[in-house]
């Protein structure tokens, strides 16, 4: 019955609950004389499950509802060319923000991935927590490779012997797919520089470019986990969320020029996308937002690829299936929208860790400069919503039994066997 659902009975259903919305989110902080001082905004988006509230807020009329009737919510072919058009900006024929991979804007701050040109930016809030996943082709099926990495370690050395590389896939180097691939392979003992390859593949060619035989192993975030066991070319080794539960994942990234330029724009975006965030995190709403998010100009996938993990319903491999599990995208819940600079240290921190970005970086100022964690809290207010008494949600720990201290990141580095910090 789900799958049946069309976009005009999805957006119809949803006209129930625009009333509600109004009066759940007074919008009284926007309706100034002034207003935003734009009605338009260019955003990117990659096709994965979680930019869907980008997508809802333009769909169900939140932008709109916000003084921001003309944003358009704009399909990028790669992180890359989100990157390239960040830098061109609107005025250039590029975007003003994205859906983004939580460490690119700081990539770009330091001109990391922009050829060591500063591209100034800001994260104005986390999109979502959990719901990527690492898969591996159905070659690698008899090592046996799950959650443990390490029958990886044999493995790859064998089809190195024989004179072939191993190849595990990720979307955009430094980005959060790089980062769980490099940690995952590196907690089970393989040396994702020395043991493997690390190559890039753009989310929605990740399937087929495993089909082709070109990869033995990807991380990516949703629908393309689930799409590949549908297609019987692989399974689920793990999802992200198993490495490191409740971690954050797509933020909403803007150029911080822009933000500098129309604050009360940037506040109103931002106040429709956690609008927008709630909406998508209710249960009763995944199914609705399915339909909209599916649809060939945004992820274009059946939707019977994306519904099943968003409520719980994960199919490692054919046969495999988990109901109820924990390890579900959350939008608003548990704090997911709320940009926790202790997470953006982490990020940076493993950015070291693989040589990204130098281990001389200051992390607390360029954090300072990027994550925009007040304007979160301004917008909470309107929303009526409580936030974080503090920037911190402390220690964290992984799956292996590593420890984050955030006050201490130095600590946390050294205790890696596996890196290439320069």
């Amino acid at each position: 019955m789900t799958s049946k659902l069309t976009r005009r009975a999805a957006l119809t259903g949803a006209i129930a609950t625009a009333a509600a919305t109004r009066i759940a989110f007074p919008s009284g902080a926007f309706a100034q004389a002034k207003g935003p001082e734009t009605t338009k905004a260019k955003l990117g988006f990659i096709a994965l499950t979680d930019a869907s509230p980008l997508i809802i807020a333009k769909e169900r009329g939140i932008f709109d509802k916000y003084g921001l009737p003309d944003v358009e919510v704009l399909k990028q072919a790669s992180w890359a060319s989100t990157r390239d058009n960040l830098v061109l900006g609107s005025a250039s024929g590029g975007i003003d923000g994205a859906h983004i991979l939580t460490p690119m804007p700081y990539l770009m701050a330091l001109g990391s991935i922009t050829g060591g040109k500063s591209v100034p930016m800001n994260i104005l809030c986390r999109l979502d927590l959990n719901g990527q996943g690492i898969s591996v082709s159905n070659a690698m099926r008899a090592s046996g490779v799950g959650l443990n990495a390490s029958p990886l370690k044999a493995r790859f050395a064998d089809m190195k012997a024989k004179g072939k590389s191993a190849k595990a896939a990720m979307t955009f180097p430094g980005g959060t797919h790089d980062l769980w691939l490099r940690y995952w392979l590196a907690a089970g003992g393989v040396n994702p520089d020395v043991d493997c390859e690390t190559i890039v593949i753009p989310p929605p060619q990740m399937v087929a470019n495993m089909r082709a035989g070109t990869q033995d192993a990807f991380c990516v975030g949703e629908p393309w986990n689930a799409q590949l066991i549908s297609q019987k070319l692989g399974y689920s080794a793990c999802t992200s969320s198993e490495l490191w539960m409740d971690h954050p994942e797509k933020a909403l990234g803007l150029r911080a020029d822009w933000v500098a330029k129309n604050p009360r724009a940037a506040m109103a975006l931002l106040t429709a996308v956690m609008e927008a965030q709630r909406w998508c995190d209710e249960m009763k709403n995944r199914a609705p937002m399915c339909s909209i998010v599916a649809g060939r100009q945004y992820i274009n996938v059946p939707v019977a690829d994306i519904l099943p993990r968003l409520t719980g319903k994960i199919t490692y491999d054919q046969g495999k299936v988990v109901e109820n599990s924990p390890h579900i995208m959350k939008f608003w819940r548990d704090n997911a929208s709320f940009p926790w600079k202790s997470h953006d240290k982490w990020f940076l921190a493993e950015n070291i860790r693989w040589g990204k970005i130098p281990a001389s970086t200051d992390l607390d100022a360029t954090i300072a400069k990027v994550n925009r964690s007040d304007m979160w809290r301004e917008a909470a207010k309107a929303l009526g919503v409580a936030a974080p008494a503090g920037d911190s949600r402390g220690v964290e720990t992984f799956f292996d039994g590593k420890k984050f201290d955030p006050a201490n990141p130095e600590a946390y580095l050294a205790s890696l066997s596996i890196k290439a910090m320069v």
